[in-house]
C-alpha cells in the first residue's frame, strides 16, 4: 500500500523543526538534488510554530519610514552605522523601506534601532 502525499504533509507537519532539516538532508543525499527553496518553505510552515522555544540569533535592521523633519539626523546616523557614503545612505533612507544592515545580533540591532528611532527613523527589527 503507497503513503498518499497528504500523509507525508501531516508526518511532516508534526516533525521538529531539526527533524526537517535532517529529512531534507537526507533527501537531497540520496536523490542527488538541493532543496535550498524548500527547506525554507518548510521551516516557515507548521513545523516552526511546533518548535518556539529557538531564540532567533541574527536579526535584519529595516528602516520603515523617517520624519521628514529629521531626515538629515536619519542619513547621519545611516552613515554611521553602515560606513556608506553621503548619496549612499540618502538613496537609503529616501527610498524607506529599506535594509539598513542584516545578520547582525540581537544587541547590536537593537542599539543601531535605538538609535535610528532617536534621529528620526522608523524601524523594524526582522
Amino acid at each position: 500500500m503507497a503513503v498518499t502525499k497528504e500523509e507525508i504533509l501531516d508526518a511532516i507537519a508534526n516533525m521538529s523543526v531539526m527533524d526537517v532539516v535532517d529529512l531534507v538532508k537526507m533527501m537531497e543525499d540520496k536523490f542527488g538534488v538541493t532543496a535550498a527553496a524548500p527547506v525554507a518553505v518548510a521551516a516557515a510552515g507548521p513545523a516552526a510554530a511546533a518548535a518556539p522555544a529557538e531564540e532567533k540569533t541574527e536579526f535584519t535592521v529595516v528602516l520603515t519610514g523617517i520624519d521628514a523633519a529629521k531626515k538629515v539626523g536619519v542619513i547621519k546616523v545611516v552613515r554611521e552605522l553602515t560606513g556608506l557614503g553621503l548619496k549612499e545612505a540618502k538613496d537609503l533612507v529616501e527610498g524607506a523601506p529599506q535594509t539598513v544592515k542584516e545578520g547582525v545580533d540581537k544587541k547590536t540591532a537593537e542599539e543601531m534601532k535605538k538609535k535610528l528611532e532617536e534621529g528620526g527613523g522608523k524601524v523594524e527589527l526582522k
